[in-house]
């Protein structure tokens, strides 16, 4: 039996979705319904991951990336959402596929099987191709306005995006800071994962600026980077501690 977790706030949508997935293939066993970002994140602590998450996006409580956020998680995700605009994020984020409500059997159905072949040994580089190829597609420049000239800046020399003031900048690896039109949401979506990490709501930082971490008060982290010479510390949350970690022992 495939063990498969549901993670929907919407209990019509969750309880179609188990019909669905019953009448496709009775070796499907949903393991447990879940309807928060808080729950899911307290039922990954005490249960073994399943086989397969099929995930809502904006849950009752937040959006499911603080779920990854604050949990290692590494079970492919099958999203079903009534929005389409996370698309880039989630399939940084172990995405098989992302299916739009009202849910269609025949999507549905085609999207269990896309994670059958995916998922089969002899396939590893196939997955590892769709992976290269969706890095592939993260923004490799940026272009930013310097009075009435204009420059673009290659995103591997940008020290770190972040927030003062109300407004976007971005940092770079020369000491410049300059305004951006961005929002670090939209950032995120752009940025290859591998190479920046949002530390906390107004920075993103890039591995290759951090000259030192030092620990800081209340199992904090701060953050020193090369050229960096603002006011501001730059922090790493607390609950992003445990992924930032993660991510540098990589």
């Amino acid at each position: 039996m495939m063990k498969v977790l549901i993670i929907e706030d919407e209990k019509p949508a969750s309880q179609k979705l188990t019909r669905l997935l019953k009448k496709i293939s009775s070796d499907i066993e949903v393991i447990d319904v879940l309807t928060s970002v808080e729950h899911s994140i307290n039922w990954f602590v005490r249960n073994p991951e399943p086989e397969l998450i099929f995930m809502d996006i904006q849950l009752d409580d937040g959006i499911c990336f603080e779920i990854f956020e604050s949990r290692n998680i590494q079970t492919p995700v099958i999203f079903t959402t009534a929005y389409d605009e996370y698309t880039l994020k989630a399939f940084k984020i172990n995405s098989i596929d992302y299916l739009l409500k009202p849910i269609d059997s025949e999507e549905l159905e085609n999207a269990l099987e896309k994670f059958r072949t995916l998922h089969k040994p002899t396939n590893y580089h196939t997955l590892e191709s769709i992976m290269k190829k969706l890095q592939s597609n993260t923004k490799e420049r940026f272009l930013v306005k310097i009075g009435e000239h204009y420059q673009s800046i290659e995103t591997s020399k940008i020290n770190c995006f972040y927030i003062k003031e109300r407004c976007n900048f971005m940092h770079t690896y020369h000491g410049r800071n300059y305004p951006i039109d961005y929002s670090l949401d939209k950032i995120e979506q752009l940025i290859d994962p591998r190479l920046f990490f949002r530390i906390n709501r107004n920075f993103i930082i890039n591995i290759s600026a951090i000259r030192d971490i030092i620990a800081y008060s209340s199992s904090r982290l701060k953050v020193i980077l090369k050229g960096w010479s603002e006011t501001d510390d730059i922090i790493v949350s607390r609950e992003r501690v445990g992924i930032f970690k993660e991510w540098m022992d990589r």
